[in-house]
């Protein structure tokens, strides 16, 4: 089988990793791809549709697996299904529970599945007078992608109108969504989709903020851990049935069937799990904790999904855990440096642990920083303990000028 992966970030390396070992995979190809991928597959220079559908043209292939929410909400998955290539990822209207977050929103309110009370407003100067007016502090959102970087959660009211002027000013922000704090440990909740079916992959934990302690602002990960000890393969089972599914089979009736990996980002609170937002593709950096505790053929189970054939015994979860802590650049979030150099000592890597690139890229042979966040240093072990032992001794392994990186990583598993 010739699998086409979509994508170039440390997700994306993790799920190569994983094809490239699936006995089904004859020849993988990355586009684009980063210099840690390049002994995985064949990278290839392509960041637009049209050329991709040239490419394609010449070089058939059997699965397209896009990685990305961008190319999810632009339409690739639909271009590429009617060419008749099985694709793994939803097609445009599908992806709007990503892209747009008052859809999802208003869907979840018709199938009810629990979330957070919310307001949608076109103008910021109306959500203003409406915060002013409640007197209470509230989340605000940006209806659109923005990268992860759409969320603030706001302490107070002078906060929550800052955080509308902020993410009104974003081209994701033209719509703006106000919703109720919710409090509680939070829980990544990935499941494959086929279309009417859904299977329950480990269950994650992502740490959002910059700096430990969750101070500083939100970012798209600076690492996470999997399994999350409060939901373990039954809860994440009863899970999928009471808030995956329903979805999915409104997505089905509405004729915009949801074909890929379906992201309930999940508060525990005191009154039952409820929806904080849902992704359309797999988390970035959860995939990195996930994949490894995946037992099973993780490309036979993609192109399951992708081809409407998905099995509950599709994959099984294996007892160990796995953490990522990620490795950003200076400046990172708002104006990441690029260009510095990176050395990564292979030799000195643990046992289990491994080292996945995100924003990188090669220049005059020299691994540079291209991204804001770089890399990812990935542990598993048989214990939480020992998957961040793992995870932390291989951070100790990578050297950039100016690199940043958590210390706290999964440290509320270990209470």
């Amino acid at each position: 089988m010739h699998v086409l992966l979509i994508g170039a970030g440390g997700r994306e390396h993790a799920l190569a990793r994983a094809i490239a070992q699936s006995p089904l995979c004859s020849q993988l190809t990355i586009a684009p791809g980063n210099p840690g991928m390049a002994d995985l597959g064949v990278l290839l220079a392509i960041t637009t549709l049209p050329a991709l559908v040239t490419w394609l043209s010449h070089h058939p292939v059997d699965l397209v697996v896009i990685g990305p929410e961008a190319p999810l909400a632009a339409g690739w998955a639909d271009a590429l299904r009617q060419l008749g290539y099985p694709v793994f990822g939803p097609g445009q209207q599908a992806a709007r529970l990503e892209s747009s977050k008052a859809f999802a929103k208003h869907i979840m309110q018709r199938v009810n599945v629990p979330t957070a009370a919310f307001r949608v407003f076109e103008r910021s100067q109306e959500a203003i007078a409406f915060v002013k007016e409640t007197k209470l502090p509230w989340v605000v959102k940006a209806d659109g992608l923005a990268a992860g970087k759409g969320v603030i959660v706001a302490d107070t009211v002078a906060d929550t109108i800052a955080a509308i002027e902020q993410l009104g000013a974003l081209p994701a922000g033209q719509q703006l969504l106000l919703e109720e704090r919710l409090s509680g440990p939070e829980v990544s909740l990935i499941a494959l989709c086929d279309g009417q079916r859904a299977l329950a992959l480990p269950t994650a934990r992502d740490h959002k903020r910059l700096y430990d302690d969750d101070e500083g602002p939100n970012t798209g990960g600076m690492g996470a851990v999997a399994t999350v000890s409060a939901i373990g393969h039954a809860s994440a089972n009863q899970l999928v049935e009471m808030i995956v599914q329903p979805m999915l089979d409104f997505m089905r009736l509405h004729q915009m069937p949801f074909v890929g990996a379906l992201y309930a980002g999940l508060m525990l609170t005191e009154h039952g799990p409820k929806v904080i937002e849902f992704n359309a593709r797999f988390g970035d950096p959860e995939t990195q904790v996930i994949v490894p505790l995946c037992d099973g053929d993780l490309c036979a189970a993609l192109y399951a999904a992708a081809t409407a054939t998905l099995q509950p015994d599709q994959l099984a979860w294996r007892n160990q855990a796995a953490a990522c802590v990620v490795v950003s650049s200076a400046g990172y979030p708002q104006t990441p440096r690029l260009g510095d150099p990176i050395t990564i000592d292979s030799g000195r890597l643990p046992t289990g642990g491994v080292v996945l690139h995100a924003g990188t890229a090669l220049r005059d042979g020299q691994l540079v920083s291209n991204g804001g966040r770089v890399l990812n240093a990935v542990g598993t072990g048989e214990s939480m303990e020992q998957a961040l032992r793992c995870a932390y001794a291989v951070v100790d392994c990578i050297h950039m000028p100016g690199m940043h990186y958590r210390l706290d990583i999964g440290q509320s598993e270990l209470l």
